[in-house]
């Protein structure tokens, strides 16, 4: 019986487009994403402990939220438009990356988005709502969140230590190579930088410059007497990966020379589990508050018909960030969401 049914598995893999071998097909891991579609994905929890999703579209033409209780319900939650494109002019085109703060009671999306006219002048800019739910309300246009060196400027995010808000956003870091690289700012508000704009790092080993040298979609998590920053390399296809950078939370976030940046990358694809591209994380907790969450996108698939950025399938996943003894995150490379979650090694 068994050889039958590996006979009737072959037939069925001859007649289907990507599989060749009844092996294959038996050993294909069943990937369940958490999200479908949303790449670049950002979880944070309101006051009162609800959960907000918010991530680019496919479609690169709007803004929405999610809110549950839950972690979990949040994958059925229903999708709020909060804000579209603009048919002209600026914040007309590749809207990317929105992450979702509350600040001082305030609500605010930092978002990259590029010209109605030119899809590639790309910009960060910040929306405002002083609802208590971000789905409610009405969403202020505060304009474009300004720095020094403003060439392809996207990516942003924010974080306090010790009683100082910080930004960390992405933009061109070198006069001599074309690249994308992080910097840091503090922040004299939560629409404006300081003056003092530092690179903190850029593309310097093979894992960052494969299709492009780049580093990108900055995520900050602060454990341990330490600053982690995780960051995403390289082109938007199976060559993504994420790296780590650190720094003791005593020192001074804004001399370079604070950060350590590993040489090898944290997380990356993963075709045994079909895990192809990871990156462009944030993090949240779970509902005690007792457990850190990695969210990131991945797509299930490592070919690709045309440029990376067009193809829809970046999935949002989740998974369990451990720890360890030494006080640094294991991000289970080797292990499947629910696998790693559980403990299950």
């Amino acid at each position: 019986m068994k050889a039958l049914l590996k006979i009737w598995i072959l037939f069925v893999c001859m007649l289907s487009v990507g599989c060749t071998t009844a092996q294959q097909a038996e050993q294909q891991p069943d990937v369940a994403p958490f999200i479908r579609q949303r790449a670049d994905p950002f979880i944070t929890r309101g006051t009162d402990g609800t959960y907000y999703f918010i991530a680019t579209v496919p479609e690169y033409d709007r803004i929405e939220i999610r809110q549950s209780k839950t972690l979990d319900g949040l994958k059925d939650a229903e999708a709020t438009v909060v804000w579209r494109k603009h048919s002209e002019g600026i914040m007309g085109n590749h809207i990317w990356a929105p992450e979702l703060h509350q600040i001082d009671g305030t609500w605010y999306v930092y978002f990259a988005a590029g010209s109605a006219k030119d899809k590639w002048k790309i910009r960060k800019y910040v929306l405002s709502n002083t609802a208590d739910n971000p789905t409610e309300g009405g969403w202020k246009e505060e304009g474009e969140m300004k720095s020094h060196r403003n060439e392809f400027s996207l990516d942003a995010t924010t974080f306090t230590l010790k009683g100082q808000r910080y930004m960390i956003w992405v933009d061109r870091a070198s006069d001599e190579v074309t690249n994308t690289g992080l910097y840091i700012a503090k922040m004299v508000d939560p629409i404006k930088l300081d003056d003092q704009q530092v690179v903190i790092s850029q593309p310097e080993y093979d894992w960052e410059m494969k299709g492009h040298k780049v580093n990108e979609g900055p995520a900050v998590l602060v454990r341990h007497g330490k600053v982690f920053l995780t960051f995403s390399a390289s082109a938007t296809d199976a060559s993504y990966c994420i790296g780590l950078l650190w720094a003791d939370e005593t020192s001074d976030l804004l001399d370079a020379k604070s950060w350590h940046k590993l040489s090898e990358p944290v997380f990356f694809t993963n075709e045994k589990l079909q895990r192809f591209g990871p990156g462009h994380n944030s993090f949240t907790t779970s509902e005690d508050g007792t457990t850190d969450i990695m969210v990131y996108h991945a797509r299930d698939y490592k070919e690709i018909d045309g440029e990376p950025l067009y193809d829809p399938n970046r999935h949002t996943r989740v998974r369990v960030l451990k720890w360890t003894q030494d006080g640094m995150p294991d991000f289970g490379q080797e292990y499947g969401d629910e696998e790693f979650s559980k403990g299950e090694r």
